[in-house]
């Protein structure tokens, strides 16, 4: 197997493709990488989370990444990093923001049930604090496996 780079619109395609992936963010230099859901336009990601950990640290330290892979097998991959910048989507000032990114997240069947689900497991207030982000794309970059003929 050899692993080769990928051009940027390839790992657009990727983007496209695949709405999940593994967001990396990080306070006092401790690492958190966390699975999302979510939609991608050429410059940002729209993601939908609930208050946390992830939401506490990005907003201390907006520098992020997202890992997004698509795996056919242990010799046939593809994985795209993204990194970015964190800026959530409050209201009143990113009220239209926020509601192209419920749009944008509404085209991906079930976004929102998987960060709620998890919240209401552990706590028992049931006063869920929804969070919608974006992050600003600063850079990207993508490697493929191509199996070797046997």
């Amino acid at each position: 197997m050899r692993i080769v780079p990928i051009s940027e619109d390839e790992c657009r395609e990727l983007l496209q493709r695949v709405p999940f992936g593994r967001l990396g963010c990080a306070l006092n230099d401790q690492p958190y990488v966390v699975p999302i859901d979510f939609a991608y336009e050429p410059e940002h990601l729209f993601v939908f989370s609930t208050a946390g950990k992830k939401v506490e640290w990005m907003r201390q330290n907006p520098k992020v990444c997202v890992q997004v892979d698509e795996i056919g097998n242990w010799s046939n991959w593809t994985s795209v990093i993204v990194t970015g910048t964190f800026l959530e989507l409050r209201e009143p000032q990113y009220t239209g923001q926020r509601e192209h990114a419920r749009e944008q997240l509404a085209q991906s069947s079930k976004w929102w049930r998987i960060p709620l689900a998890e919240r209401r497991e552990p706590i028992e207030d049931l006063a869920i604090e929804p969070v919608f982000f974006r992050i600003d794309i600063t850079g990207m970059s993508g490697i493929r496996s191509i199996p070797e003929a046997e």
